[in-house]
Parts: structure tokens; sequence; C-alpha cells
């Protein structure tokens, strides 16, 4: 399936009301200026995806809170973290030390919950725009490399996989982050059709 520049910039869009909210919870909580970059939108089979995210993000081990989204379109988003940033973020929100032995057992609980809050927030601002309310599963959180990640999530053999990245980073704190979307394809064109029908 190709993209026409209309819809790409119209998803672009779209995304980016949705993190924009995202990122602005975060800076309310951290109270620290948040760098965002506008999420480029790709259509990728799983395999050309777990390159991509490789040159992104190397072979480190991510910590990722992911949710699932059904509705009238479908998939899943995730918030990834390289764990040293996932330990800062921790810190800064629970006021704990980062050699604190209690900071591991915090981490699970604080990085669901803010990924919890951040990936509603997109996919909340996504569904009231173009007026189609989502179901969301429980989030859950998960320490893994890339080949882990995506071996759950999709067949690597078949399938497009609509990736939009949203890189985010605060400098004072050393934090850095990027919210992905996986919109299952067989609900990518009511998506598509959404989006045109609000604009």
């Amino acid at each position: 399936m190709e993209l026409t520049a209309d819809e790409i910039d119209a998803l672009k869009e779209l995304i980016n009301i949705g993190v924009g909210n995202a990122a602005g919870m975060l800076n309310e909580m951290l109270q620290f200026p948040i760098q965002l970059q506008i999420p480029e939108v790709d259509l990728l089979s799983p395999l050309e995806l777990q390159s991509e995210l490789k040159k992104r993000f190397g072979i480190e081990l991510l910590s990722v809170v992911q949710l699932g989204f059904n509705g009238s379109f479908s998939g899943s988003a995730q918030l990834m973290f390289p764990t040293e940033s996932a330990v800062n973020l921790v810190s800064v929100l629970t006021g704990e030390d980062k050699a604190s032995p209690d900071l591991d057992s915090l981490k699970i609980s604080t990085l669901t919950e803010v990924g919890n809050m951040l990936i509603n927030g997109v996919m909340g601002s996504i569904g009231n725009v173009l007026d189609q309310p989502l179901d969301y599963e429980v989030p859950y959180y998960s320490e893994q490399e890339i080949e882990e990640l995506l071996s759950k999530e999709q067949s690597l053999e078949y399938g497009t996989v609509l990736l939009a990245p949203a890189h985010f980073s605060i400098e004072e704190l050393q934090i850095q982050g990027d919210i992905l979307l996986f919109f299952d394809v067989g609900s990518f064109n009511v998506l598509l059709e959404a989006i045109s029908a609000v604009s």
C-alpha cells in the first residue's frame, strides 16, 4: 500500500496533536522543557521495522510500556526508553536516588503509570479528533531487546505496520524516549477514511 503525500501529512498532523498532548502532560509532571520531534510516518514490513528500530536504539535493552487499543481501528502503542533514561525518569518522579535498591521495585509501577497516561493522551486525542472512541487493554511493562519486542508483536513473515515514532528528550535530566504507534493494517483503511472525513 502506498500513501499519498496528503495522507502522510494528515496522519502526521493527527499523531502530532496526540503526541503534543502527551508531551504537555510529561512537562507538567517534570517541570522541564521537552524537545519533541515531529513524527515521521512510515509504512513498513515487520522486518523493515526491526531494522529501523535497531538503527534508532542499537542493541541496548529497552524499557517498554505497551498498550493495545481497538475500536474502529486497532493496534498497539508503545512508550520506549533506553534503560538508563528509564532509571533517570523514575528517580526524578519518585525522588529516590538512582543507586537506591528501592528504585527497581518502583520502576515497573512508575513507568507503567507514566506510559498509560502518555499513551492514553496520544490515542485519546486521535480518537477525539476523528470522533472514533477506542477501548484500551491493560498496559504492561517489560524490559527486552528489539528482537524480543517484535517477535511477540507481529509475524516477521508477512504484514505491514504503520510506524509513527515520536522522539522526545529532556536534556537537563538526560531522559530520552520514543512513542511508537502500530496500526493493524486491516483497520488502516478505516483510519484513513476517518481522517478524510474530518479534514
